[in-house]
């Protein structure tokens, strides 16, 4: 018996759902984005999505998690705890590539958050909180000698991960892998930092 298309595309789970949702949010921005966007997105009913979430923000909250769980994993890693600090902050730098780019619509969306919900306000405090482990990790590789100290900690911070989330902008997978990247990326800034 054949499926109509309306048949197949009820077969969402969470993650098609989520993974859907984010795609809308990152092309209409999620305030534009109304449950009826996405319910034309995911080919149902808007009471069906009400089946996997409770309401969009869930859903942004849901997307925004994605993004920032990685890189707190990243920091809790022991590479990036224990040793000399530039080693740990170009570990933390090079992970970092490679979560925006395994995570690309997560990131996306995480980065043009401006905090204007709750749950915006949560993960704007999720990255600032990411940011001060990394302008520790500055300022430790400072102290050891390995950079130059007469740079600003924070600035430095901003100016490395402002390179860092630029890709989502640009990246395309024909322009490398994240390794690629990484490795691009931590020669232009590091051999610029180093002593």
């Amino acid at each position: 018996m054949a499926t109509t298309s309306r048949q197949r595309k009820r077969g969402h789970d969470p993650e098609s759902v989520l993974s859907i949702a984010v795609g809308v949010f990152n092309e209409r921005g999620y305030d534009g984005t109304s449950m009826e966007d996405l319910a034309r997105a995911l080919g149902v009913t808007k009471s069906a999505i009400y089946y996997h979430v409770p309401g969009k923000e869930q859903l942004l909250a849901r997307a925004l998690d994605r993004a920032l769980d990685g890189l707190f994993e990243v920091v809790a890693d022991p590479c990036a705890t224990t040793g000399p600090a530039i080693e740990r902050l170009a570990w933390v730098v090079r992970q970092s590539v490679r979560i925006l780019i395994d995570r690309l619509p997560y990131v996306t969306l995480l980065l043009r958050v401006r905090g204007n919900s709750p749950t915006e306000q949560q993960a704007l405090d999720r990255r600032r909180e990411f940011d001060r482990f990394i302008a520790h990790l500055v300022k430790e590789a400072a102290a050891d000698g390995e950079i130059r100290p007469d740079l600003d900690p924070a600035l430095v911070t901003r100016l490395l991960f402002g390179t860092v989330n630029s890709i989502t902008e640009w990246y395309q997978p024909a322009r490398g892998s994240a390794d690629d990247l990484a490795d691009a990326l931590l020669k232009m800034t590091f051999d610029g930092l180093r002593v």
